[in-house]
């Protein structure tokens, strides 16, 4: 066993960074929320480009807090499975491999230092050919899904354009793409014959390592709804939606707590629903 390795102190890590991970999450779809509101503002006062600049910010944070969901999915693992990071081998598992190499290499991506913590204890662990090997992806160790995370792609006009028609729609707001934006969606068509626009807002397939990007299989959000602050402008009766301004309650659950050792069929069930992302 390395000399570095202390298993109850990395327990503890991985029990850390789970809650630290949960709660930037629920910090950043905070944020997210308010600045939807802007938008919709910004689109009600005609004010566009602005708006559109403003979502694009908005798709970025979103493909990084599916990140930040996909880092406390194998913090969990390696919870679940902590027998198997505890044996004294060179290199990880079979059954926690994925988990491991994804931690130490998208762990700097992000600002959480408990999961910084955690990933120098599993670099010790299994030392540092094996981790300039990860932190470089050789052989496509880490999961297609977190490398696809880590891009900086920018994203296209056609998921542009569905953010801003479903912020609009949630806040009430009358908006729809321009023309040249319309014809833009119906005349680009991915190799399969597929348009992008159907690829954003019809049945979304399983992303491939041939994906052009992280934006290219970001799932539309649900927009919660407006918090009752009471700064929030009231429609005219002309402008008003039958619905009303405020968008329906958010229908997703909260994070759930972190699961016992040894719960696999929770796990499994959740990586299966990113899956569908």
């Amino acid at each position: 066993m390395n000399k570095s390795w202390n298993a109850p102190k990395a327990k503890v890590q991985l029990r850390l960074s789970v809650q630290r991970l949960r709660i930037l999450q629920q910090k950043k779809e905070a944020q997210a929320k308010a600045s939807r509101r802007d938008i919709a503002s910004l689109l009600e006062r005609g004010k566009i480009e602005t708006a559109r600049v403003k979502v694009e910010t908005i798709i970025n944070e979103d493909i990084h807090v599916e990140l930040l969901e996909l880092l406390e999915l194998y913090s969990e693992l390696l919870l679940a499975r902590f027998g198997l990071l505890d044996q004294n081998t060179r290199e990880p598992d079979p059954g926690i491999s994925e988990g491991v190499c994804s931690i130490i290499h998208a762990a700097p991506r992000t600002e959480l230092k408990e999961l910084h913590v955690l990933r120098d204890i599993l670099m010790h662990k299994y030392g540092r050919e094996f981790s300039v090997a990860v932190m470089e992806n050789r052989d496509g160790c880490v999961s297609d899904r977190v490398v696809r995370k880590l891009g900086n792609a920018t994203p296209s006009s056609d998921l542009v354009d569905a953010y801003l028609s479903e912020i609009a729609k949630a806040y009430g707001v009358e908006w729809a793409p321009p023309p040249a934006y319309v014809e833009s969606t119906a005349s680009d068509e991915a190799p399969d014959g597929t348009s992008e626009a159907s690829a954003v807002g019809g049945e979304e397939k399983e992303p491939t390592s041939n994906s052009d990007g992280p934006a290219a299989t970001l799932k539309l959000p649900t927009i919660p709804p407006a918090e009752s602050d009471g700064k929030e402008k009231k429609p005219t009766e002309e402008s008003k939606p039958k619905s009303g301004l405020n968008p329906p309650k958010k229908t997703s659950p909260s994070p759930p707590d972190a699961p016992e050792e040894d719960e696999f069929d929770v796990l499994a069930k959740r990586f299966a629903a990113l899956k569908k992302r």
